[in-house]
């Protein structure tokens, strides 16, 4: 199935199921669910305040029938990717993401909450969780605290979102660090929430269809340091992929004592040029290899770094023209779909990522140039039967076991090989934007013999 068809399907079932009864709209008159025509916005969030009232004898394990309350208030860093979707000015709900916090005051807590106030994020969990909402240490993934009966409410005219009366319930890993297992659970405080959000995709609906989209660029402006470090989209000339991000790693299937995973990846064009992004069978477009390493050995665990898998190759195809990266999507001039355009993002969830009918062989492939012969195609797979570890990153159970592993850090990459920046470079080598396009990110994972990944901090 095609990531285009996908989308006009889900979209639809996005409209109908989305809606909380939690989710509110201030000062506006709500509209039917069921209207299925409109205009859809994806929003982030602009700038915004939190506050935490904790109860600091509580928190500390002072036993006193008097609560010390004592406020935390963080400033919302801008631009923080927190997805939240709106139809016809209602909010439909929000999507996992999360709001990096900017300390603003301090207090006497437990150390290992006080070494982490400075990168404390609110995250919203995946659908399945057992929480909504939870706090935690942005870099490590460590989670304080849980949050529950919050409630969500909207104003759509001045597109404030807030949330609000959220309880903070001490998190089992928190409870254990502090040496107080049974006080897991226990609410020691209340969060509240207040955010301008800004829309990053816009959409227009009709009948349930998707007719067209725009993606605004980010309000706000970068840091001058910022600005020197990485040039804003439309400055770097030809096409420039990165990987903008890698959301995700996930199982697909297993053989024997091996498993098979995929790992999400979204790209981004950081040039002025679109780079070609041809569906096989062109061969003019990005190959996805996707690899897992895992640092281990000796008293502090960083004895040895090993590739413990690979995959073959994702062949890119229809890219969707999203704003993920939040450069600010520009389509014009730009044939959508068969070319990544400036600025915009194109989304690979790990299970597509793992689909095998989308993989080929490393070897047709030259790794600097990226090009490869359109004859015998990659998307070929007769005359083999495919297992389920079969071209996805192939790893040994033993690899990944957490109790043959103790204290195994596990970092997954992906990277995208394209022959249009090659091409470009030849023919304007002052201009080459090849040597930027792989990036990692670190995975914590569980299980002994079916593996769950979650992610910790950012890419690198």
């Amino acid at each position: 199935m095609s990531k285009k068809l996908f989308t006009y399907l889900m979209l639809p079932l996005l409209l109908l199921f989305c809606n909380s009864s939690q989710n509110s709209v201030a000062g506006s008159k709500q509209k039917s669910p069921d209207v299925q025509s409109g205009t859809l916005e994806k929003m982030i969030v602009a700038s915004g305040s939190v506050a935490m009232d904790v109860d600091l004898n509580r928190l500390n394990g002072v036993n006193s029938a008097t609560a010390k309350r004592e406020t935390l208030r963080f400033a919302v860093a801008a631009n923080s990717f927190f997805p939240v979707v709106v139809f016809n000015d209602v909010l439909r709900g929000a999507e996992p993401g999360s709001i990096a916090l900017i300390l603003q005051n301090s207090a006497t807590l437990p150390a290992a909450l006080s070494a982490s106030l400075n990168q404390l994020v609110v995250e919203k969990l995946p659908s399945g969780e057992a929480f909504d909402l939870a706090v935690r240490d942005g870099k490590t993934g460590f989670a304080f605290f849980n949050i529950e009966g919050h409630q969500y409410d909207y104003d759509a005219k001045a597109q404030l979102l807030s949330i609000k009366d959220g309880s903070l319930l001490i998190s089992t890993k928190f409870a254990e660090a502090l040496g107080r297992t049974s006080e897991a659970g226990s609410v020691v405080g209340k969060i509240s929430i207040g955010t301008s959000m800004q829309p990053v995709e816009i959409a227009t609906v009709v009948n349930g269809a998707l007719q067209s989209v725009t993606m605004p660029p980010l309000q706000g402006v970068a840091s001058a340091r910022e600005q020197a470090a990485q040039p804003s989209v439309g400055t770097v000339a030809g096409p420039d992929v990165i990987v903008g991000d890698l959301p995700s790693v996930e199982q697909g299937g297993s053989s024997g004592s091996f498993v098979g995973l995929g790992v999400g990846t979204t790209s981004c064009n950081n040039g002025q040029a679109p780079l070609h992004w041809f569906s096989l069978p062109n061969n003019d477009h990005p190959v996805i290899p996707q690899n897992l390493y895992r640092m281990s050995g000796g008293t502090d665990n960083i004895e040895r770094f090993e590739q413990v898998g690979q995959s073959w190759l994702k062949h890119a195809f229809f890219a969707l023209e999203g704003n993920d990266c939040g450069f600010g999507c520009s389509t014009s001039g730009c044939t959508t779909g068969s070319n990544l355009c400036s600025g915009c993002s194109d989304p690979y969830s790990a299970s597509l990522n793992y689909s095998q009918s989308g993989l080929g062989s490393r070897a047709w492939v030259n790794p600097f140039t990226g090009v490869f012969p359109g004859s015998p195609s990659p998307a070929d797979h007769t005359g083999h039967t495919h297992t389920g570890t079969s071209h996805r990153v192939t790893v040994a159970m033993s690899d990944l076991d957490t109790t043959q592993n103790p204290g195994a850090t596990y970092f997954a990459e992906g990277q995208y090989v394209t022959p249009h920046e090659y091409a470009w470079c030849q023919a304007n080598p002052g201009q080459c934007n090849m040597y930027n396009n792989v990036s990692y990110r670190q995975f914590s994972v569980s299980g002994t013999t079916h593996f769950t990944f979650s992610p910790v901090g950012s890419i690198e």
